[in-house]
């Protein structure tokens, strides 16, 4: 049987047949790029100032184990869905297409189109080392563009991108962790930080969990191209665990060097980066290596950040794709075989640039580690409802990932909206907005007819 069998969407709509060109090695290519970003070589200087070395390592492991918890989830939810759309596809099979429909919109616009633009901006902001009269706002805005132009062009491009930024990540990372254990301090660092509390620093730690869960972020990237893997219920969920190991790996590394080679005063240059452009990166490699070191770190930086955005690039419009493939948006959406979604490309382009104009990096990150903390949580939960598709029921071990990751985010969830008020009533406008949005459409003649998906397993590839 060909390769090329029609597929039929969870109405009963005809799709167009999927160009399966991503491997295992692709996969876990577009987590890495996906997940490390700004988030890692900005955190730490946060921290130090209230919690204390081994109290950060242990944020960055229970940040890593909820991930991971999260990671399992999906692995068996992609094993079931192997279809491209994230948590828009999740959602709309398990729970319903309305929970779907948001949370799609969110996807765009907060999953990706908003860390486009933060690493984008953090590109622009730490490009001054060669550049130091270009704004930074100027230079994210060139590259959003040229990042836009790169992902509508051609899908050949797209993907020889990434995996080419996949391998400049690790090369750039296990450089700077080379660096920091061969010539910086490898003894467990002595110093204390200045706002220290009586005995082990629990708001600190659950506060904390929010900037951590941000700088993880990307470790379910697979799932939103799953169709264009050759073996999406083997890939999908191997890519995914496989990519979150190594890059918890080379987190708790790296945060070591930090702990190990900053003190608090020193970290403290961060709370003003924006104005002062240098990451924790540039500050030790300065320090061991001199200014030379600093600035060669802070371009092998740039183009980590470079990495992030084309990462985001590539996988955000599979979402937008996905909803047209399903009639929830106009069918110029909608992929082609072979071809990249240029239309949803261009889409998500445009909002990355109306981010980056109209938030900072600090508003850009909370709204953007909460709600796709708010989506995970959900979607995690729907592995309870997997046996809904005719599928068996996942094994004790994957529930009680689930339920895990689910209850963990939800609580950091809840404690950030407590701190910060504004994030719930983000949420809470967004979350309304789409219901509105999904009211009119389906009334208007939309996608959703009232019927049940289908029970069928969509992660079957191509007969071989």
């Amino acid at each position: 049987m060909s390769g090329k069998h029609r597929h039929v969407g969870i109405w009963g709509a005809p799709m167009a047949a999927p160009s399966r060109h991503l491997t295992l090695s692709s996969g876990v290519g577009l987590v890495v790029t996906n997940t490390i970003g700004a988030g890692i070589f900005l955190g730490a200087g946060f921290m130090v100032q209230e919690m204390d070395p081994l109290a950060i390592l242990l944020a960055w492991v229970f940040g890593a184990l909820l991930a991971g918890c999260g990671a399992v989830a999906y692995g068996a939810i992609a094993k079931a869905i192997g279809r491209s759309g994230g948590e828009y596809r999740y959602l709309s099979d398990l729970v319903h297409p309305a929970v779907g429909y948001i949370a799609g919109w969110a996807s765009l616009f907060m999953g990706f189109a908003a860390p486009v633009a933060i690493d984008a901006r953090a590109a622009g902001e730490y490009v001054h080392v060669f550049a130091p009269s270009l704004d930074p706002r100027v230079f994210a805005s060139g590259l959003i563009v040229a990042l836009t132009a790169l992902h509508a062009a051609n899908l050949a491009w797209s993907r020889r991108t990434q995996n080419a930024f996949a391998f400049l990540k690790l090369g750039v990372v296990l450089g700077f962790v080379a660096l920091g254990l061969s010539v910086g301090n490898v003894d467990w660092p002595e110093w204390s930080p200045p706002k220290a509390s009586t005995g082990f620093p629990w708001v600190a730690f659950l506060e904390n969990q929010l900037w951590i869960a941000f700088a993880f972020s990307g470790w379910n990237a697979a799932i939103y191209a799953a169709s264009e893997f050759r073996r999406p219920e083997r890939d999908v969920p191997r890519a995914t665990l496989l990519g979150w190991a190594l890059v918890s790996a080379l987190y708790l590394v790296v945060n070591w060097v930090f702990v190990s080679n900053l003190t608090p005063d020193r970290a403290a240059a961060v709370f003003n980066h924006e104005t002062t452009r240098i990451t924790l990166g540039h500050l030790i490699a300065q320090d061991l290596l001199g200014p030379l070191g600093g600035a060669i770190t802070s371009g092998a930086l740039v183009m980590v950040f470079v990495g992030a955005g084309s990462a985001m690039m590539f996988v955000g419009p599979r979402v937008v794709a996905a909803m047209a493939e399903d009639g929830w948006l106009p069918s110029v959406f909608a992929p082609r075989e072979g071809r990249p979604p240029v239309a949803a490309v261009v889409v998500q382009g445009a909002i990355a640039l109306l981010f980056l104009h109209t938030h900072t990096l600090r508003e850009a990150v909370q709204g953007v580690a909460s709600v796709l903390l708010g989506l995970a949580a959900l979607s995690a939960g729907s592995v309870f409802r997997i046996s809904r598709l005719g599928l068996p029921t996942p094994s004790r071990f994957v529930r009680a990932a689930a339920a895990t990751y689910a209850i963990g985010a939800s609580g950091i969830l809840v404690l950030a909206c407590t701190q910060l008020p504004h994030l719930l009533t983000s949420l809470v406008g967004f979350g309304a907005i789409g219901a509105v949005a999904w009211v009119a459409h389906s009334r208007g003649g939309g996608m959703a007819r009232g019927s049940a998906p289908t029970a069928l397993n969509h992660s079957a590839g191509p007969t071989e």
